[in-house]
């Protein structure tokens, strides 16, 4: 019996060294899920666990993951339960954590170290607490934004005019047929299109664009259908990130585009002497966000606070956006001084909503920062919540087939190839076989 206690004691004790072993393991680690491509690694990432040191005294490694899309992060956090510190979802997947108390708290007790979320602009905090399940929520509290922008259309002007992509019709227009790319994302896509559709009750003072965008009702999102279904032959492909890629190449006309993939193509078209150009319609677009939150089951809570802060400082900030090629909600001088390139960019804009009242008339890219009059006409994309089948019901009629008439025929004299040579080669082995049939026949004979 004394062996067996004595046994019994020695497991114990085992397993509580382990778990500790794990314990101290876990608070010296860092486990950060972030979108592919959308950080600095060697200058920002690579250089967090010397700054954390110098901070605090601690020591921490840095796990770093990606995924894809918002859904596949969430999954994993919502029914896997993976203990990411933190992670970086889109404003529409923040609202929907905050509404299943799925975030914990940003704890800004940072002792010696200047509190850096405060360096986020108050026009980002503002559109962060529209996410809010009720008004008990701060949002601030659980997330800080990350990088910003908008949805608008990247064109070719060798096909297409500028006054012919003022205003979202232009989607519905028989000259475009088969010539644009449209993003493969409901969301985005209905919070632009039903500014459209409800564009002169907004001119009228009858409906108010945020609440057009918020509030899905049903018939709300069958005008957006009919629209979507009327530009369906316009339509060449649908996609969330090969679209920009076809505008370099000249091979698309129109691309309905986020901000930063849209400044990714004018880039690289630069090279190969193609000018792209982007606008956002006069009827308005989306403003859309990502921001850094911890998750419910994250396990060091201390170093994903500090690494939230760490970010928001703007020398990171300014990093980050110029290997990334998106723009910061960071709204510091540092930042103002760094966007405002007279030599880059002849005209100004005014980004007294971003920067404060100094920012009147700044030499920024249009496409990075947009002019105030422009911000004026774009809300937040929200989350469908109880809408979210009926906006995939939608979607789903909408892509359908996408055939056009073209397309029909080449497909059906394809389709008639192959049952030729199916046809062909079937008589083939029937006559190879009869032959062998008769000289089977012949040998017995």
């Amino acid at each position: 019996m004394k062996k067996s206690f004595l046994f019994l004691g020695v497991v114990a004790l085992a397993f509580t060294m382990v778990v500790d072993g794990i314990a101290a393991e876990r608070s010296q680690t860092l486990k950060v899920y972030n979108w592919a491509d959308y950080i600095d690694m060697d200058n920002v990432l690579d250089k967090f666990p010397a700054w954390y040191k110098e901070q605090t005294g601690e020591d921490v490694e840095v796990v770093y993951q990606t995924f894809d899309i918002n859904e596949s992060m969430l999954t994993q956090i919502e029914v896997g339960q993976e203990d990411y510190d933190v992670i970086c979802p889109s404003e529409y997947i923040i609202e929907r954590m905050l509404r299943e108390n799925l975030l914990l708290p940003i704890n800004k007790d940072f002792g010696n170290t200047p509190d850096y979320t405060a360096n986020v602009a108050p026009f980002v905090v503002e559109k962060f607490q529209e996410m809010a399940p009720n008004e008990n929520v701060k949002v601030s509290d659980y997330a800080v934004g990350y990088m910003w922008g908008t949805t608008g259309i990247l064109y070719n002007p060798n096909f297409v005019s500028e006054q012919e992509v003022q205003s979202w019709e232009c989607i519905l227009n028989p000259k475009f047929e088969n010539h644009i790319f449209m993003k493969d994302a409901f969301r985005d896509i209905y919070s632009v299109m039903v500014l459209y559709a409800y564009r002169d009750a907004i001119a009228k003072g009858e409906v108010d664009k945020d609440d057009l965008v918020a509030n899905l009702t049903p018939e709300r999102i069958q005008r957006v259908e009919e629209i979507l279904l009327q530009a369906k032959n316009n339509i060449a492909g649908w996609e969330v990130d090969f679209g920009k890629e076809e505008m370099t190449k000249g091979k698309a006309w129109m691309n309905v585009s986020w901000s930063g993939d849209a400044q990714w193509a004018i880039d690289e078209a630069q090279t190969v002497g193609l000018d792209l150009k982007y606008i956002v319609p006069q009827e308005g677009s989306n403003v859309w966000f990502d921001g850094w939150c911890i998750p419910k089951y994250a396990k060091n809570t201390k170093a994903a606070s500090y690494f939230i802060n760490y970010m928001c400082m703007s020398q990171n900030a300014i990093k980050n956006m110029e290997e990334i090629g998106y723009v910061s909600v960071i709204a510091t001088p540092e930042i103002m001084e760094w966007a405002n390139d007279a030599e880059a960019n002849e005209q100004t804009v005014d980004l007294t909503y971003f920067f404060g009242e100094d920012a009147d008339s700044i030499h920024a890219n249009p496409v990075f920062y947009p002019d105030a009059s422009v911000i004026a006409r774009c809300a937040l994309m929200h989350d469908c919540a109880d809408k979210t089948e009926d906006m995939l019901s939608m979607w789903n009629r909408v892509k359908g087939d996408n055939l056009t008439s073209s397309k029909i025929w080449i497909i059906l004299g394809v389709l008639g190839v192959i049952a030729i040579m199916v046809i062909t080669h079937a008589l083939n082995v029937r006559r190879q076989n009869a032959l062998r049939n008769k000289k089977r026949k012949s040998h017995r004979r």
